[in-house]
């Protein structure tokens, strides 16, 4: 960002690429939308509730009260009535826009003074790789809260770390969490999404890892 807050960043992990786009802050650099190669794609309210989910099956896209405004079939996977998706195109914050075409088809477009870029993070899944896909696990509500303890408790680890390794400065406070605990925070909130909890736990266990 113009602020020199970083904005999107894209990994890899074992054999499919991430892309995570964070929000303009210095501190609690929240995740705003995760995109990856396998189908499936989040992306986040400001305050941390889903806006937009997807998967290789198709997606929905929900208000801020947490009601769905649509949802929609991929066509090559829809083996029922075909649900078609009418273009989406939200803005996560003044820089930084997603727009949802088709599953092939899906920018994130970031622009800042005077220039633009744009990534496509769209995939093509086949039909037949979907129906061999096992179902999302379910994990249990403590399960969940000992998955979002864990990695608050190692966030502060790391911080520590920076404050050893900084003790004079207050540039440890500025480091970012290590990739991995950002991508484990964003999985454990999309088992929060699959499970079968209220949204009362679902807001708590949000709060942990994002503190």
């Amino acid at each position: 960002y113009p602020s020199g807050n970083l904005a999107i960043i894209v990994t890899q992990e074992r054999d499919q690429l991430i892309c995570i786009v964070q929000e303009d802050e210095l501190r609690t650099a929240k995740i705003r939308a995760l995109f990856q190669s396998d189908g499936r794609s989040t992306c986040y309210y400001p305050n941390g509730d889903e806006w937009i989910n997807m998967s290789i099956q198709g997606g929905q896209h929900l208000d801020q009260a947490g009601n769905r405004v649509r949802r929609w079939m991929w066509p090559n996977l829809s083996a029922g009535p075909h649900i078609p998706l009418s273009p989406i195109f939200i803005s996560l914050n003044r820089h930084v826009g997603v727009r949802i075409l088709a599953q092939d088809k899906i920018f994130v477009s970031f622009l800042a003074m005077g220039r633009q870029a744009k990534l496509n993070m769209g995939t093509k899944v086949q039909a037949s790789a979907a129906s061999q896909l096992p179902p999302p696990a379910q994990l249990s509500e403590d399960e969940l809260l000992l998955l979002a303890f864990r990695v608050r408790i190692l966030q502060l680890f790391d911080r520590m770390r920076g404050c050893l390794n900084f003790p004079s400065s207050e540039q440890w406070n500025k480091m970012q969490p290590p990739m991995y605990l950002m991508t484990q925070a964003v999985k454990i909130l999309e088992l929060c999404m699959a499970a079968d909890i209220s949204d009362e736990l679902c807001s708590s266990i949000r709060a942990i890892v994002n503190a």
